[in-house]
């Protein structure tokens, strides 16, 4: 497993952005975690270097020229929650680090590389070929929100009134899924990974952590202790209690159903007994992944119904996911 946006953990918030600062008529300025990038008119020609940027891009109608392959096996690092947006145009699919040869050669007048990991030599580097957006002084490399990361192209782009209506639905599906549950409302959940042998928890700065505290849920205090500097931590296979929370949801971006219904410890948790897990195969924990405007409407209607099952308070009653996956009989 890789760790960080090179492999499937990524990390994410729930805050809004300031406003870009108008210095002169027409012209934008972006702070950053590497000085400021300051554009003059609207960008037209993108590239995504960032892992899960092109979401927000295509939900906004720009196609980007250039796309960074994260991971899955789907055509053009485009997953299926945005296949409807690219249309007929097929960017440039960009594997690996970025290739500053490669972004040269596509022209942009723009690269949006928030949530990127990239350095300071490389920015300074790519900067000399386009304006480069990266992630405000305030957030860590992948911990921008998805309505910070929404806004912020949309002002690049010139796509501001758009992404306000987008991001004013999804608080409203939001909002309504917590109505539809008011009894989750302070009620514990996680979102755990298993990898190889190694089983761990994402923590608060993380999208699929707020897409849990969207949904009324809180991390329960083991877990919340944990917290540091990273967005997620593993655990002592010896001691898997800290996720032993009211709800578990099981981030399973590779096949890993074998690996967790026979992890040992997983067999200590009350949460397995009653029948409170939820198992989030390839796609449903790529979209919780990827923590964008495009994918997080397509996760909640997949994952709500399961979640409903798994509290209902009934043991008894079975998880369509987790049997699939073989967690329970």
């Amino acid at each position: 497993m890789l760790i960080g946006r090179r492999g499937f953990l990524a990390g994410a918030a729930a805050t809004m952005a300031a406003p870009a600062v108008l210095a002169q008529e027409g012209e934008m300025r972006f702070p950053h975690v590497f000085g400021e990038t300051v554009l003059k008119e609207p960008a037209r020609r993108v590239v995504s270097a960032g892992f899960n940027t092109q979401d927000p891009l295509l939900a906004l109608g720009v196609v980007p020229v250039g796309v960074r392959y994260w991971y899955g096996d789907y055509e053009g690092g485009i997953w299926p929650w945005a296949r409807d947006y690219v249309g007929d145009t097929a960017p440039v699919l960009m594997q690996g680090e970025i290739s500053v040869e490669t972004v040269a050669g596509l022209a942009p007048d723009l690269v949006v590389a928030i949530g990127s990991g990239m350095s300071r030599a490389e920015y300074d580097l790519l900067s000399q070929i386009a304006p480069v957006l990266l992630q405000e002084p305030q957030y860590s490399t992948y911990g921008t929100p998805w309505d910070v990361v929404t806004r912020t192209i949309a002002r690049a782009v010139g796509k501001a009134d758009q992404a306000e209506a987008m991001i004013v639905d999804l608080r409203a599906r939001f909002a309504a899924a917590r109505a539809r549950h008011p009894d989750w409302s302070g009620r514990t959940a996680v979102a755990a990974w298993q990898d190889g042998g190694q089983t761990g928890a994402f923590l608060s700065d993380d999208v699929r952590v707020q897409f849990l505290a969207e949904l009324g849920f809180v991390p329960p205090p083991a877990l919340a202790s944990l917290a540091g500097t990273s967005f997620y931590t593993t655990l002592s296979p010896e001691d898997l209690s800290p996720i032993d929370a009211d709800l578990i949801i099981w981030i399973s971006s590779y096949d890993r159903a074998a690996d967790i219904a026979t992890l040992a410890m997983r067999q200590t948790l009350t949460a397995v007994h009653e029948g409170r897990e939820v198992f989030g195969d390839e796609l449903l924990a790529g979209a919780l992944s990827f923590g964008s405007v495009l994918s997080l409407p397509w996760a909640l209607d997949r994952i709500e119904g399961d979640i409903a099952l798994a509290m209902d308070g009934r043991p008894e009653t079975v998880v369509p996911s987790s049997r699939k996956a073989g967690l329970v009989p």
